[in-house]
C-alpha cells in the first residue's frame, strides 16, 4: 500500500463487522439519560461483533477478561461496507430489527462510496456512484422508522486529494442524493457527513466540504473516526464547524465524535504499532454539551487499520493495549421516576427485594427464531455489597453461546453467573448489568441472587 500521510484520519479501516454473518439481537451497556443535543436514549450493542465473538472463543486467553469487560461490554458501529446491494436491505432490517425490539439506538457506518479511500489501504466501495444509489436506496429500505445513527462515508470529504474537480462534484452530489435517500425512507434517521478531525482539515474548509455535500439535508457531521485526538479538541474544531456553517445560512447542525481510541497520546493515525494508546469515554448520548448528539466507538477497538495488519481485521493485542489501564466502563443506577405502567411498582416485578443486606436480579429477555439475549440487572439492598453471583434455569435445549460483564459457570440448565472484578460492588439500592447470548428459547424473568 502507498505510504499515508500523518494527517490522515487513517484509511477507514473496514470493520470486521461489516463482513460478519447474521446479526442477532443484543444488549446495551452505555449510561443513558437525556442527551444535551437531539439524541437520547441507549445505545446498541451487537452480540455478534467481531470482539465479542473473539472473548467467546477464547475465554482462556490472558487478555480476554480486560477485552470482555472494557471493550466487548459496549456498544460499537456496525459497518456496512460490501457492495451487495441484492443483500443489503435484509442485513439492515434484521440489524434494525435487532436494536428496535431492545428499544436501543443503532449506529451504522456506511462504508460504500466510489473510490473509497483514494485507493489505500481499504480501497473498494461500488464499482461507480449510479450503483451507490442503488445501493444506498437498498439499504435505506432496512432502516425502519425508529431511531438509528448513521454515519456517512467516512473519509469521503476530508480525502479528495485523487479526486479530479468533476470527481468531487459527483462525489457531493452522491452523498447529498444518499442523506435525502436515507432521510425520506426513515425520518427518524440522524445522518451525519464526514468533517474528518481537528488536526486534518481547517473547520472552514471543512464547512465548505460538508455545505457542497448537502449537509443541509443531514444532522450534522461526525469527526475523529479512527483517530486519537481528544474529546476536547474535536469538540472545540466541532463548535469552529458549526460556527462557519451559521455563518452560511446552515443552522440547527450538530456534531458526533468517535472516542474509540483517544483516550491516551496522540500522534500518527495508523494504531497498528502504537502501544501508547487508550479507549476514550465510553459511548453514550449524554454528552452535556448541547453541540454534541453522542460519543461514539465508530472504529471497533481492536480492528486494524491497514499499516501492520489486514485493514478491519480484529487484533487481540491491538484490543488489549487499547484496554489495558483504561478506566472501567460506568454501571447504571435505577431510574429516578418509574416506567409508566398503569400501576407503577414499588419493587422489582420478579422478586422481593431484601430489607437489609443482598441483591435481587430482574430479567429481560429478547427473543429471536433460534436464539435471544438476556440483559440482567443486579441491586443491592439497602445495603452496599461487594461482589454477587445470579443463578438462572435455563429451558431444555437452550445453551449459553456468550456472556459479558459476568463470568458463567456451566452453559445449559442451571447457570450461575458471577460478578468480574470491576462490578461486583454495588452501593445499596443501585445496580450494575450483565448479560449473555445464547442459543435455544431464553429463560423466564426469575433469577435467584445472593451476595458474595
Amino acid at each position: 500500500m502507498a505510504i499515508l500521510s500523518p494527517l490522515r484520519s487513517r484509511s477507514a479501516a473496514i470493520s470486521v463487522a461489516a463482513i460478519a454473518g447474521t446479526v442477532a439481537a443484543g444488549v446495551c451497556f452505555a449510561v443513558s439519560g437525556a442527551s444535551a443535543g437531539t439524541v437520547s436514549g441507549s445505545l446498541y450493542r451487537d452480540p455478534s461483533s467481531a470482539v465479542v465473538r473473539w472473548v467467546a472463543a477464547n475465554p482462556g486467553d490472558s487478555r480476554a477478561s480486560v477485552i470482555r469487560d472494557k471493550i466487548a461490554s459496549q456498544p460499537q458501529a456496525r459497518w456496512f461496507a460490501n457492495f451487495n446491494p441484492s443483500t443489503v436491505q435484509a442485513e439492515v432490517s434484521e440489524h434494525i430489527g435487532a436494536a428496535n425490539a431492545g428499544q436501543q439506538i443503532p449506529v451504522l457506518a456506511v462504508y460504500e462510496i466510489t473510490n473509497r479511500d483514494c485507493g489505500g489501504a481499504s480501497a473498494g466501495g461500488a464499482p461507480d456512484l449510479n450503483q451507490y444509489q442503488t445501493w444506498v436506496t437498498n439499504f435505506a429500505r432496512g432502516l425502519g422508522n425508529q431511531t438509528v445513527l448513521i454515519i456517512l462515508e467516512t473519509d469521503s470529504l476530508a480525502l479528495l486529494t485523487c479526486l479530479s474537480s468533476s470527481e468531487i462534484n459527483a462525489r457531493n452530489q452522491a452523498i447529498s442524493t444518499a442523506t435525502r435517500t436515507i432521510k425520506s425512507a426513515n425520518p427518524n434517521a440522524k445522518v451525519y457527513l464526514d468533517a474528518g478531525h481537528s488536526t486534518w482539515n481547517s473547520a472552514s474548509e471543512t464547512a465548505n466540504r460538508l455545505r457542497a455535500a448537502g449537509v443541509q439535508y443531514a444532522d450534522g457531521f461526525f469527526s475523529n473516526v479512527s483517530n486519537y485526538n481528544s474529546t476536547s479538541s474535536e469538540a472545540n474544531f466541532g463548535r469552529a464547524v458549526i460556527s462557519s456553517l451559521n455563518g452560511m445560512g446552515i443552522s440547527g447542525k450538530r456534531q458526533v465524535i468517535d472516542t474509540s481510541r483517544n483516550g491516551g497520546a496522540s500522534g500518527d493515525w495508523c494504531g497498528d504499532d502504537n502501544t501508547d494508546r487508550r479507549i476514550g469515554q465510553y459511548p453514550t448520548t449524554n454528552t452535556g454539551d448541547a453541540n454534541i448528539d453522542a460519543y461514539l466507538w465508530v472504529k471497533p477497538p481492536g480492528e486494524a487499520d491497514g499499516c501492520r495488519y489486514t485493514a478491519g481485521s480484529f487484533q487481540p493485542d491491538l484490543a488489549f493495549s487499547l484496554a489495558n489501564g483504561a478506566p472501567n466502563p460506568p454501571t447504571t443506577t435505577p431510574p429516578t421516576t418509574p416506567p409508566t405502567t398503569t400501576t407503577p411498582p414499588t419493587t422489582p416485578p420478579n422478586t422481593t427485594p431484601p430489607a437489609g443486606g443482598g441483591c435481587y436480579a430482574d430479567v429481560a429477555i429478547n427473543q429471536w427464531a433460534g436464539g435471544f439475549t438476556a440483559s440482567v440487572t443486579v441491586t443491592a439492598g439497602q445495603s452496599d455489597i461487594n461482589g454477587w453471583t445470579v443463578t438462572i434455569v435455563l429451558p431444555g435445549g437452550a445453551a449459553v453461546t456468550g456472556t459479558w460483564n459476568a463470568q458463567a459457570s456451566g452453559t445449559s440448565g442451571t447457570v450461575q453467573f458471577r460478578n468480574v472484578g470491576y462490578n461486583g460492588r454495588v452501593l445499596g439500592r443501585q445496580s450494575t448489568n450483565f448479560g449473555f447470548q445464547g442459543t435455544g428459547t431464553g429463560p423466564g424473568t426469575t433469577a435467584t441472587c445472593v451476595t458474595a
